[in-house]
């Protein structure tokens, strides 16, 4: 599937919204993706997933982690594409790490996913769990890169597409200044 393809997949299944939406990372923007809705259907996210997967296959992961709760399905589609093992992160006391009886090889080649990369924050916290377990990270992806391709995550990187949308602050937020009312639908509270 070409990007517009892909773009036009989400916008069928009303995954790519426009307004004035709060991010996961607390910054303030007019674009939303939201992944679950397009990841419901297994037969989309097998496709996504087994594209992104043929993207990093290269980097001859052992295992495939993500931060759940976003990543959680992409991670299990690379994984199956990959025909490695999948696991994710989830945050105890504000910090991610591996549950569930989840753990690594020491130096087990790991690739990190996710749904969708904004500032690389959550990438960023899965990679240092999987660091901690043991892992060495050996690349990223993800669905759709927000970011426009500038989270910098020190590491090959590859998403199915890749987006040049306008993040604000929330105190230099024009959408704000307009009055215009902003939504949260991300899954991670931010205080």
């Amino acid at each position: 599937m070409t990007e517009n393809e892909i773009l036009e997949t989400f916008r069928e299944h009303s995954a790519l919204l426009e307004g004035h939406f709060i991010l996961s990372s607390g910054l303030h923007s007019d674009r939303y993706i939201q992944c679950a809705l397009v990841l419901q259907h297994p037969r989309v996210a097998e496709q996504l997933c087994s594209q992104l997967a043929a993207k990093l296959r290269d980097l001859h992961p052992a295992v495939v982690a993500a931060p759940a709760l976003g990543g959680v399905i992409v991670s299990h589609e690379v994984a199956r594409a990959l025909g490695v093992r999948a696991l994710f992160t989830e945050r105890q006391d504000g910090v991610m790490t591996l549950r569930r009886g989840f753990s690594l090889v020491p130096g087990e080649p790991t690739l990190v996913v996710e749904d969708v990369i904004t500032t690389g924050g959550s990438t960023r916290e899965t990679m240092t769990a999987v660091e901690q377990a043991g892992g060495r990270v050996v690349g990223v992806g993800a669905l759709i890169d927000r970011s426009g391709g500038k989270a910098d995550l020190g590491l090959p990187k590859a998403a199915l597409v890749t987006l040049e949308v306008r993040n604000y602050d929330p105190a230099d937020c024009p959408l704000c200044k307009s009055g215009i009312p902003a939504v949260k639908p991300g899954s991670r509270a931010k205080k």
